[in-house]
């Protein structure tokens, strides 16, 4: 063999080692993993299969096991006691909504003190995420959405608003509206409206409302649980189409308003990615340590009349 060949075959092993021990480490290496994911939302919100579809797609596609857990009735308290039973279980992983920092940080904290990787999803803020040591926030920046939304309507002429909130205890929901009244430049004062989750108490008090203080401009809804109702709400009073109406997020009913004109824009949040996104990131970082280096915002992205056959076919599944 010739010195020369000597050294190509030298070089060339140097280059191959490091691959196979990488790969050597990578081999087998988190199989098994399980992961829990906890929603605050109740069995009744339809908005959620996404969230659903989401996590069963991530699993099936990087071979770990997702489940989902939520209150069966929305119970913060009764959510609590979930995270903290999944914790128990000691999974690799959770993945959690902090719709309410007072009740859930605690839970959600113990189980970081445990070992558990968490990502928050969906519900909380960044700077919550850090102070219960979560590993990163997967979501939409919701002052920023409804700031965004609001000054779109203020283009459209827009001076006036109810903001139909359907779940007033989670104190980052609102502040969607609190971003819409910025973006139009006035204060928010009574326009957000408590709702309820009863469909027929949400139209109800969307029609008072409405009755008492004709001369709103605009409706803005937090999800179809809200925006739903008020679609018949507005269709029973006769206004559909002719007053100004936003929402946030999608599902079949408000695909249909966006498209027959009751609606004027949807704002999806991509609840597809807040569930799928957290196991990718979890799978990736306990198989080979790596982890991205900053929150990932799945939203906002408006929706419309325009470019709607692709929302419309995946509506309330993938969108």
């Amino acid at each position: 063999m010739t010195s020369k060949m000597s050294k190509l075959l030298a070089s060339a092993a140097l280059v191959a080692a490091p691959f196979l021990a990488t790969t050597a480490v990578a081999d087998g290496h988190g199989d098994d993993l399980t992961y829990i994911l906890v929603s605050h939302a109740p069995d009744s919100d339809s908005w959620w299969n996404t969230v659903k579809n989401g996590i069963a797609l991530a699993g099936e596609q990087l071979d770990v096991t997702v489940e989902y857990r939520n209150p069966p009735t929305g119970d913060l308290a009764d959510m609590a006691r979930i995270i903290e039973q999944a914790a128990a279980s000691q999974p690799d992983g959770i993945i959690t909504t902090l719709a309410d920092f007072d009740v859930l940080s605690g839970p959600i904290r113990e189980a970081v003190d445990q070992g558990i990787d968490v990502i928050i999803m969906n519900s909380g803020t960044p700077e919550q995420t850090r102070e219960v040591g979560a590993l990163m926030f997967v979501g939409q920046p919701e002052y920023d959405a409804g700031l965004a939304a609001g000054q779109r309507a203020k283009d459209d002429g827009v001076e006036s608003f109810v903001c139909v909130n359907h779940v007033i205890s989670n104190a980052v929901v609102a502040e969607r509206c609190r971003g819409f009244a910025d973006g139009l430049g006035i204060d928010l004062g009574e326009s957000m409206i408590d709702a309820g989750q009863d469909p027929s108490e949400i139209k109800n008090r969307v029609t008072a409302y409405l009755n008492a203080n004709p001369e709103t401009d605009a409706i803005l809804t937090l999800g179809p649980v809200s925006a739903d109702p008020t679609i018949l709400a507005v269709e029973e009073m006769g206004i559909a189409g002719d007053i100004y109406f936003g929402t946030f997020d999608l599902g079949d009913n408000i695909v249909a308003g966006i498209k027959d004109g009751t609606i004027q824009w949807g704002i999806d949040q991509q609840p597809f990615l807040q569930a799928y996104l957290p196991v990718v990131v979890l799978a990736n970082y306990d198989r080979y340590g790596v982890l991205p280096g900053n929150n990932i915002n799945s939203g906002p992205g408006f929706v419309t009349a325009d470019g709607l056959e692709m929302v419309e076919k995946f509506a309330g599944e993938y969108r």
